[in-house]
């Protein structure tokens, strides 16, 4: 556990309609109730991956899992990260998904940067490294790149 505290685990996804306002409705349930998750899409995929579990054990995951965004439901197993982790971002082209991880496993900051093909389920490879270690990441891309 990271020195800042803990953060609820919950197994909850919502969605809401962007071209609408309102509020959230449910749309299924993670694999499992986990804080810090790092996610990013395509637009038929989305995908989270990493997260910490809930009190008392508060267990880091490798874990990454996926959602088709047409359709409500639960996630599915997607593969696995090369090192657990949560507190990290993820950022997407229309490709390829890239999550850097935060904090590992031990709760000391990382550098690491994993990518995924979005379309085909497997495990990550590993992409590179951030310039500094750092969690508490946000991100945000485009189709040529992405920010962390």
């Amino acid at each position: 556990m990271f020195a800042g505290g803990t953060f609820p685990a919950v197994n909850v996804i919502q969605y809401v309609t962007i071209a609408s306002t309102g509020d959230a409705t449910d749309f299924g349930d993670l694999l499992s109730s986990l804080g810090g998750l790092a996610g990013c899409s395509s637009s038929t995929r989305g995908v989270f991956a990493g997260g910490q579990g809930p009190s008392p054990s508060f267990t880091i995951t490798n874990v990454i899992q996926y959602i088709t965004i047409a359709s409500t439901g639960n996630s599915t197993d997607f593969g696995d990260l090369t090192i657990a982790g949560y507190l990290g971002a993820g950022c997407s082209s229309t490709v390829r998904g890239a999550f850097a991880i935060g904090a590992d496993s031990g709760g000391s900051m990382s550098n690491v940067i994993n990518y995924i093909t979005i379309a085909s389920t497997g495990n990550a490879t590993d992409f590179g490294d951030l310039t500094t270690r750092r969690f508490y990441l946000a991100a945000c891309s485009n189709t040529n790149g992405g920010v962390q």
